[in-house]
């Protein structure tokens, strides 16, 4: 296994584990009252959603790609 398929892999459960985190704290009362008063998630919220997205994305990239 090389070292960009082991990145990619750990990209993968990283940005699994950022969306869990995004997803959890979405549906928090003070996340909950912020989108009722604004209709958006917080900063913090979106910065985990998003994060983990890409490190998904990057990491099945990294995993998937042949040298």
């Amino acid at each position: 296994m090389g070292n960009n398929k082991l990145i990619g892999i750990v990209l993968l459960v990283v940005g699994v584990m950022l969306l869990f985190f995004g997803l959890q704290s979405s549906e928090s009362v003070g996340d909950q009252l912020t989108e009722a008063v604004t209709g958006r998630f917080t900063d913090e919220t979106m910065l985990f959603i998003f994060g983990g997205v890409v490190a998904i994305v990057a990491g099945l990239y990294m995993a998937a790609m042949r040298k």
